[in-house]
Parts: C-alpha cells; sequence; structure tokens
C-alpha cells in the first residue's frame, strides 16, 4: 500500500507506511543519469552526485553531513545509473525529521566548491582505473558498447577520464540546472511512517524548489543485423564472458515473461546454466543469467568465469542451452522459476529500502505503480507458450553479442560458434 501526493512545483511523494518496522528510508530518485549526457560531458551525471555529498552552506564538509546521520545509527548513500541519480537515507523512526533535513539540504543547497570539485575529479579517476582493473566491470563495459555501439546506453556511467578531467565547475552547474528539477524528481519513503504527518514537513523543506523545461527521452537503437565480437587480451588467471541478446523495455507487455525466461535459464541453483555448466561440466564456478530494462530498450545476458582454455567449451555449452530453452521448458521448470521470482520479490519487500525502490522507481520511470500483488498474477499468468516466443524472438544468431576480457586472442573459432 502507498500514498501518493504532488507539490504545485511537481514533485511527486510517495508514503508506504510498514507498520512492523521501527525505521524509516527516504529515496529521492531524479531522472538523471549517463544516457542524458552528450558524447562530450561523459560521466557528468555521477560527478554531480558525488559533489551533492561534499558540503552545503549549512554544513560546509562531507563530514558535517556524515556525522549527523551517522550520529543518529543512520546510513546514506547515492548512486547513479543510465537512467537515474538516486540518493537515500535510513534511519530509526524517531530520526525522520532529521534524515529529512539532510537529503533535502544535500539536494537544494549543496556548494560545489571549487577545491572538493578538483579533489573529487581525482577520486572518480581512480575509481575509472579501479573499474578497468576488475575483469567482471570491464566485461560488462564492453557488453554495453556491443549492444548499444555509440548510443548513450553504450557509455559507462562513470564517464572516461578524458570526459572527466575536462569538466568545469559551470558544466556541472548546468547540468543539475538542467536535470535537477521537482518535475523530475520523486521522493519515496517507507517505515515507520504516516502519510500526513510527513508531508507536513515535506513541503515547507520543497515548496520553493521552482519547476524547469525538462528535456525527456534520449537516443536508442536496438537493430542489429549480424553477431558481434569483443575481446579485450588480459593476463589474468580467469576468462570473463558475457553473451548478450536485445530485451525488452520497461514498458513491454512481455517485460515479465521475458524475466521469467531469465530465470528458468540462469536463476538460481537449479536453474538450467547451473546445472549443465556448474555441476554437470564443471566449466564455471560463477554462471547467471539477468535482464535488463531501460526506456526503449532491454537486454538479456548470460555471465560466466571460466578457465582460458574451456572459453570456447563454454561459450558453446551456453549456447546449446540457449538452443534447447528455444525449444521451451517443461511445466515443471516454469512452476520452479515462477515462485523463485515471487519468493524473491516478497523478500526483497520486507525491505523499507526496497520498498521505497520499489514504489519511487516505478513512478519516475513509468508513471505507474504496480503493487507486489499486481506483479504476482501477472507472472502467474505466463504460460509456456508465451516463453517460447519470447525466447524465438530475442535469442537469434544475428542479435547475439558475445563480450570477453582475459588471457584470450583467438577470435576465429568464437566468430565460427556466432556465425559472424
Amino acid at each position: 500500500m502507498y500514498t501518493k501526493a504532488v507539490l504545485e512545483n511537481g514533485l511527486r511523494i510517495i508514503t508506504s507506511t510498514m507498520p512492523e518496522s521501527r525505521s524509516v528510508c527516504l529515496v529521492i530518485l531524479v531522472g538523471a543519469g549517463s544516457c542524458y549526457e552528450s558524447e562530450e560531458e561523459a560521466g557528468i551525471s555521477h560527478f554531480a552526485e558525488h559533489l551533492f555529498f561534499k558540503g552545503t552552506h549549512r554544513r560546509p564538509t562531507s563530514k558535517e553531513i556524515s556525522q549527523d546521520i551517522e550520529g543518529i545509527g543512520g546510513i546514506m548513500n547515492g548512486g547513479t545509473d543510465k537512467e537515474l541519480t538516486i540518493f537515500w537515507c535510513k534511519v530509526a523512526s524517531p530520526h525522520f525529521s532529521m534524515a529529512l533535513d539532510v537529503l533535502s539540504d544535500l539536494l537544494l543547497n549543496s556548494r560545489f566548491d571549487n577545491k572538493e570539485i578538483e579533489r573529487e575529479r581525482g577520486v572518480i579517476n581512480e575509481e575509472i582505473k579501479m573499474n578497468l582493473d576488475l575483469p567482471q566491470q570491464r566485461v560488462h563495459m564492453l557488453l554495453d558498447e556491443l549492444l548499444w555501439p555509440e548510443q548513450p546506453l553504450g557509455r559507462d556511467v562513470i564517464g572516461y577520464k578524458e570526459t572527466v578531467s575536462s569538466i568545469a565547475r559551470q558544466k556541472l552547474l548546468d547540468h543539475v540546472a538542467r536535470r535537477y528539477l521537482p518535475n523530475n524528481t520523486v521522493l519515496s519513503i517507507a517505515g515507520d511512517i504516516h502519510h500526513e504527518e510527513v508531508l507536513a514537513q515535506i513541503a515547507p523543506l520543497f515548496n520553493k524548489w521552482a519547476a524547469g523545461e525538462l528535456v525527456t527521452g534520449y537516443v536508442s537503437n536496438d537493430n542489429q543485423t549480424q553477431a558481434r565480437l569483443r575481446i579485450d587480451p588480459r593476463d589474468i588467471e580467469q576468462a570473463h564472458l558475457c553473451l548478450a541478446a536485445h530485451g525488452f523495455s520497461r514498458s513491454h507487455p512481455q517485460r515479465f515473461a521475458i524475466d521469467l525466461l531469465s530465470t528458468a535459464l540462469g536463476g538460481g541453483m537449479s536453474s538450467r546454466l547451473f546445472t549443465e555448466i556448474r555441476d554437470r561440466r564443471g566449466l564455471a564456478y560463477d554462471i547467471q543469467s539477468y535482464t535488463e530494462h531501460f526506456l526503449d530498450s532491454g537486454a538479456f545476458t548470460v555471465y560466466a568465469g571460466v578457465a582460458p582454455d574451456k572459453i570456447e567449451t563454454a561459450v558453446a555449452a551456453v549456447l546449446d542451452e540457449i538452443s534447447s530453452i528455444k525449444q521451451g521448458i517443461t511445466a515443471g521448470e516454469l512452476t520452479r522459476a515462477k515462485e523463485l521470482s515471487k519468493g524473491r520479490l516478497y523478500l526483497r519487500l520486507e525491505d523499507s529500502r526496497n520498498v521505497a525502490l520499489w514504489h519511487g522507481g516505478q513512478e519516475i520511470l513509468l508513471r505507474q505503480i504496480l503493487s507486489m500483488d499486481d506483479v504476482v498474477a501477472i507472472v502467474d499468468a505466463i504460460t509456456l507458450d508465451e516463453l517460447r516466443a519470447v525466447a524465438e524472438e530475442v535469442l537469434t544468431k544475428r542479435g547475439l553479442n558475445l563480450a570477453i576480457t582475459g588471457p584470450v586472442k583467438e577470435e576465429k573459432a568464437l566468430s565460427q560458434l556466432l556465425e559472424i
């Protein structure tokens, strides 16, 4: 259950009362992410998110911000993705007012001090280096470039050393003025709260925040006529691979069907991939499949870490499982996939932060909020024929993308597997 209110400036407020909880989580979701950046300013959304934590006029240093939350036993953090930037804070329910004050201060009164900008520029460049050194991270970066070449979705959220090094303070301020608008923001709160009481505290803090003209949408193109392969040779102990196809958007009518197909293929230890690739063949320790959904696009991905001399065997084995699942799954597999999907949803939504994200994320991305019962009903209604049709549509040879990081140089055999 949730309650929604909209202030005159367009700020949407979602509250979800969880009477059994002794905590409350506040999540601010802003429609600012890497997909809304130009190529020259790649990483600016992530850069700005860091700087919001570096001092406000009332709390001039990051320490003063963090100690106000940690001093009451709370947790606070933020994150930037392709379509969203999120700030969140979780505290014991008696400290709601302090959490709200800190988050609103951070969002509306950050200084973007020049010294902090230069210091954080160095921090982010170290973060970029760290990500490049992590093969699990690097292979997903390569995969995005294959799925969405020369498109915003294909760029890394954190940006690149060249772009981050060139972003000046005025560019950051312009970005914030362009994307950080009340009519592009949702404040979602879940836990031991009552809607009218928290709304009375929220409105005075945000009423003066002025709405503005918002640019929505970004370029996305899923057209692909042949398979693609990219290898990043590295002298490491393991080869990391991602095999992916274009999937469905957030609003696609078969979104939940493709999620269920992924669960049957590679979700959990009873899935086909885990059973065949790890348990029976012993080719991988970590093997899984997952889906991603964006405004007008999506992806269906298999990830595995394997021994370098087993890379061709592993790719062939994954492709065999993909070919097999296109022929359909059993009624028993369908039941297990449904129960696993529903069970994980039930467990996830016992936490106030996940409830706030569940409601707030749907509101800002879809402007429509499905309840847990809505989703369970959709999942329960999915049929074997629907899954077979989705597999046939998505898992095509011409639509495959294979990214590999590790001590692998030979492309010919892998290319032949993909029929490039």
